[in-house]
């Protein structure tokens, strides 16, 4: 039997958790759930994908989004956070000061990569900046629930946040790990990267999960530990950068 999830074309990941892959980018889409708040991780590409994912979420659980949190600064990750009005955001320590200098540099690159001129632009004026910047780790409280975040970066970007759900009756925690691993093709390493940094991003997020987690890429299917830790070994032999001791 399918779950709400499963019909509504996401895949779920455990008890409260779910994620859908973004036709176009293959961007992931997580979503979190406790008694009393709803969490998303990321937001597409649009303020279209935005909407439509807040429809989605309130079309299943008969409830509205309560908290955004943003794994790092790329357009398909964050252009669609607009459409979430009135909700917390949580990004990594120094994410809204980029996001607010940057929003052309973010236009341009949506365009670049297929986005509508219109609604790269539209959705790059009215983008929100995180609310509460992560530096170390950070609890939120969705009722029953509680929601780790973690920065973990630099890596992908200057900016990157994990997201651990902690397992419960027994099913494995479950790590939102942004572009800092990705499945489906190899690891990009944009301008804004920190290649040298990347490594060492890994192993936190490594140490975050442990050996018995679930990895949930920016892009592809979901991994174990030992997929992190061979990315993690190949990016460093990529970049020149010395093995983990």
């Amino acid at each position: 039997m399918h779950t709400a999830w499963e019909e509504a074309g996401w895949e779920q990941l455990g008890d409260g958790v779910a994620r859908r892959r973004m036709p176009g980018w293959d961007e992931t889409i997580g979503v979190i759930t406790g008694t009393t708040g709803v969490m998303i991780v990321d937001t597409g590409a649009t303020l279209r994908d935005g909407a439509q994912l807040r429809r989605t979420i309130r079309g299943v659980l008969g409830r509205d989004v309560t908290h955004v949190a943003l794994t790092h600064p790329h357009f398909d990750h964050v252009l669609g956070t607009a459409a979430f009005a009135g909700v917390e955001v949580f990004g990594a320590a120094g994410l809204g000061d980029l996001l607010r200098r940057g929003k052309d540099e973010l236009r341009r690159d949506a365009v670049r990569q297929g986005v509508d001129p219109d609604a790269a632009a539209e959705a790059a004026d009215l983008l929100v900046a995180p609310h509460h910047h992560v530096h170390g780790q950070l609890t939120v409280e969705l009722g029953d629930r509680q929601v780790l975040l973690a920065n973990v970066g630099p890596g992908h970007s200057a900016h990157d946040l994990a997201v651990l759900v902690p397992g419960r009756q027994g099913s494995p925690e479950i790590v939102f790990c942004g572009d800092l691993v990705e499945e489906s093709g190899e690891p990009q390493a944009g301008p804004d990267a920190l290649p040298q940094q990347w490594p060492g991003a890994l192993d936190r997020l490594l140490a975050l999960g442990g050996e018995e987690a679930v990895y949930v890429p920016g892009h592809g299917a979901v991994v174990d530990a030992a997929f992190v830790r061979a990315q993690r070994d190949a990016l460093a032999a990529r970049f020149g950068v010395a093995p983990a001791s």
